[in-house]
């Protein structure tokens, strides 16, 4: 579509009629369901209906049998950040959107990434997908591992949102998720220099977390990036597992070993961060 914006040319009454109804339920997604709804038609007819709107620019498909709606003088078709969030809801429901996504949520990361973080509890085949140009990097884990997540508005829809304690440990046990291991322990630092740093919780979410790499990097990233107690250290070691971890997981298999921490160096730690 040539326009800078999208108009009603082009629309029969029904459909205009349509698009009025599913905007002002605030639709974030649409279905043959929702179209079979408000015009009392079968799915057959919905979903002719849906491949029209799609063709004149008025909703663009996510995956087979769902599609999302353009809002009426979108300058793109791509959707605003929280709108991709909320997409992520829909989704990959239950889930909470974390990582990189996160970080730049709680300020902790100036650095820009193309994709949304998501972790969820759904099973998923891939662990990159995109839908309706929104690109996503989901990382899978048990149920009763998904928790620690605040609810941000956007409009009258909730967001899942890890808090900041939840997102570090969601990127110490996957450092892709938080944007390699680099920026993973750029993203730890800065987390240890804000008022976001809540020693005693992070530890709690860890231990509920269960995962002895976690605190492998937690507990080294948190002695040297932060204000913590000897008896929090000692609590941290306590869960430490047997066998190396690389504090990369992506790096190389060289590096310096902190022994008690079961864990390899296979990075640059900028004296100046420490």
């Amino acid at each position: 579509m040539q326009s800078s914006h999208l108009d009603l040319a082009g629309l029969s009454t029904a459909e205009r009629e349509l698009l009025d109804k599913l905007t002002a339920e605030e639709k974030v997604t649409i279905t043959a369901d929702d179209v079979m709804e408000v015009r009392g038609v079968g799915r057959p007819s919905a979903n002719r209906i849906l491949s029209r709107l799609e063709a004149k620019g008025w909703v663009r498909r996510l995956k087979r049998g769902l599609y999302a709606p353009i809002p009426l003088g979108a300058g793109s078709r791509e959707p605003a950040v929280e709108d991709a969030w909320l997409l992520a809801m829909r989704l990959f429901a239950p889930c909470h959107i974390s990582g990189w996504s996160a970080a730049e949520h709680w300020d902790l990361t100036e650095q820009i990434f193309n994709a949304v973080a998501v972790v969820t509890s759904a099973p998923q085949r891939r662990g990159e997908q995109a839908y309706g140009g929104v690109r996503f990097r989901v990382r899978t884990i048990p149920d009763d591992k998904l928790f620690g997540a605040r609810e941000h508005w956007v409009g009258s829809h909730s967001v899942s949102i890890a808090d900041p304690n939840r997102m570090l440990v969601d990127i110490l046990d996957a450092p892709e998720m938080g944007g390699g291991g680099r920026h993973t322990v750029d993203v730890v630092h800065a987390y240890w220099r804000s008022a976001h740093a809540d020693a005693d919780t992070l530890l709690d979410y860890a231990i509920r977390y269960g995962r002895g790499t976690v605190f492998k990097r937690m507990g080294y990233l948190g002695e040297r990036f932060g204000s913590v107690s000897d008896a929090w250290l000692s609590r941290c070691r306590q869960h430490v597992t047997k066998g190396v971890s690389e504090l990369d997981p992506a790096g190389p298999k060289r590096g310096t070993i902190v022994s008690r921490w079961n864990l390899r160096v296979n990075l640059p730690i900028d004296e100046a961060r420490s």
